[in-house]
């Protein structure tokens, strides 16, 4: 869950901001009523590499094959002059 909570409020409650992001919670960070930041648990890169390399994976295999036939060498590097 995403709550907002004001830049004084998130260095007031900095401890509780921080329990309630490793249990999973996420807060955008506002100064004068402006998103300045977001706090978001910690993702293990590999982990979060890995998701992002199935996304695409699924999203391509998702999409239907063009054929736009064969090109030539010369059709490939032709200036559009």
């Amino acid at each position: 869950m995403e709550k907002t909570i004001s830049a004084a409020d998130a260095n007031r409650n900095f401890s509780q901001v921080l329990r309630d992001v490793r249990e999973g919670d996420s807060y955008v960070v506002t100064s004068h009523g402006k998103p300045v930041a977001r706090i978001t648990p910690a993702v293990d890169t590999d982990e979060a590499r890995r998701i992002a390399w199935q996304s695409l994976m699924e999203h391509l295999k998702s999409q239907p094959a063009i054929d736009v036939g064969p090109w030539t060498r010369d059709e490939l590097y032709e200036d559009d002059d």
